[in-house]
């Protein structure tokens, strides 16, 4: 398989640095290393950031005070980022226990893989339409960054990179309305994501679905680009259509 980088290789690497520690008292992964612009904002991609990487599980109880520590702040704006990512649907509230990261059925998972594909296939169709050198130059800088850290085995890293690749392709001027709904969407399944991404082979597979995809932008040819983004999300919900409750 002829691989992204070697065609070309993006020449930046943004890679997040510093310590902190985790939930159980080790040192955070790196996707936990967030740039605040609030201290709300800092707790939610801080929340998201454990959610994505698989720190915290499906069906797993979030502990306000010790995620408060983790990310060095009160427990105050950690309980707002709890509350906005119930309104995600990553999270679920149980009275008198506490939160919880949302598990989610195999119909579930269908359900909003369909409304992707129809949201994702308006926004690629429009946004191709407009693509110049630099708008394919960001989809092939991620596809390169998720290549690396694929084959590396860093899956919080690789989740980033894939978002990005995806979002580069889908977003446009003139989509900001279809981009939020496509972006709550995505959120609501982060962890189940990184559930697939956790499988060496689905990386592997997921490198070539990258290619592919990236010589559909190129071209610019959007029926081409939306039938095989269809084909990767597909392969994605086959494989954890096997591991998730009917």
């Amino acid at each position: 398989m002829r691989t992204i980088s070697d065609r070309r290789q993006p020449s930046h690497d943004r890679g997040l640095k510093g310590a902190g520690r985790g939930l159980a008292g080790d040192v955070l992964a790196p996707s936990w290393r967030v740039a605040p612009i609030t201290t709300q904002q800092h707790a939610v991609e801080g929340l998201r950031a454990a959610i994505a990487s698989g720190e915290l599980r499906p069906g797993q109880r979030v502990a306000q005070e010790d995620l408060a520590a983790a990310l060095g702040v009160s427990v105050a704006p950690v309980r707002e980022a709890l509350r906005v990512l119930e309104q995600e649907g990553q999270l679920t509230y149980v009275p008198r226990r506490g939160y919880f990261v949302s598990e989610l059925r195999a119909a579930d998972l269908e359900e909003i893989y369909s409304l992707r594909e129809l949201l994702e296939s308006r926004a690629a169709r429009r946004s191709i339409a407009s693509f110049d050198d630099d708008a394919i130059w960001r989809v092939e800088s991620a596809a390169f960054d998720y290549e690396r850290a694929a084959v590396a085995g860093e899956i919080a890293t690789a989740l980033r990179a894939n978002r990005r690749f995806h979002m580069s392709i889908l977003e446009s001027p003139d989509n900001p309305h279809t981009m939020r709904v496509i972006r709550s969407l995505w959120d609501s399944t982060e962890a189940y994501r990184a559930l697939y991404y956790n499988f060496p082979a689905e990386r592997h597979e997921s490198l070539e679905a990258h290619n592919q995809i990236l010589a559909a932008v190129r071209a610019r040819d959007a029926e081409a680009l939306i039938e095989r983004l269809a084909s990767h999300r597909c392969r994605a919900l086959e494989v954890l259509r096997k591991v998730l409750p009917a």
